[in-house]
């Protein structure tokens, strides 16, 4: 009954500690207007960090949103070279129509990022992030995200963000232990069930 007690609680803080590692991972959609670095809010993913702790956001390299008129479309790393129409993409213009251009820099708040690109904040750090960014967390705090540019009210469309937390070493190291403890368990088990019967004519 030991044993058995024993095995049952190495699997469960080895499952629930997995469970905890994959429920870091989101994904969240933010706004090119509502999340508008300039007028609007960033979006608040509800992650906290403390400074050096590893994550990572991707973005579709396809998914577009854009600062306005023609040519104003790019995907989450900003408005920094010349993209054409795909005719399936969100622009909604057709093939080989060019959407967007490389429209240099803005600095707000003491931060330089290309026009229409990703940015995160955690504490009162910004950074850019882009189509992709794996790392570690540049300061304390919650991370919100912002579509980085100058004048929210011609913004349009929105990305989705993918958003990992990485386990720290020392929860991988605690769910190896549990899934160690669970097999050690399991064979005690079956070694202290072997019976040897003695019959005697």
């Amino acid at each position: 009954m030991k044993r058995t007690l024993i095995l049952a609680a190495a699997t469960l803080a080895a499952i629930g500690t997995a469970t905890a590692s994959q429920a870091a991972t989101q994904v969240v959609n933010v706004n090119a207007q509502g999340n508008s670095s300039s007028g609007g809010t960033g979006y608040n993913t509800g992650l906290g960090f403390v400074a050096g702790e590893i994550f990572s956001t991707s973005v579709a390299l396809t998914d577009l949103w854009s600062a306005g008129a023609l040519p104003r479309w790019s995907n989450a790393d900003g408005l920094t070279s010349d993209l054409f129409a795909t005719g399936t993409d969100e622009s909604g213009e057709a093939a080989g129509t060019q959407i967007g251009v490389n429209f240099g820099t803005w600095t707000q708040d003491g931060f330089t990022a290309p026009y229409g690109a990703l940015v995160g904040k955690i504490g009162n750090t910004y950074k850019l992030l882009g189509t992709s960014y794996n790392g570690p967390a540049w300061d304390t705090g919650s991370l919100q995200l912002f579509y980085w540019d100058s004048n929210s009210g011609d913004n349009r469309n929105s990305v989705a963000v993918s958003i990992a937390a990485v386990p720290e070493p020392a929860t991988w190291a605690m769910m190896l232990f549990g899934f160690a403890l669970a097999g050690f368990a399991m064979r005690r088990r079956s070694s202290g069930d072997v019976r040897t019967t003695v019959r005697y004519a």
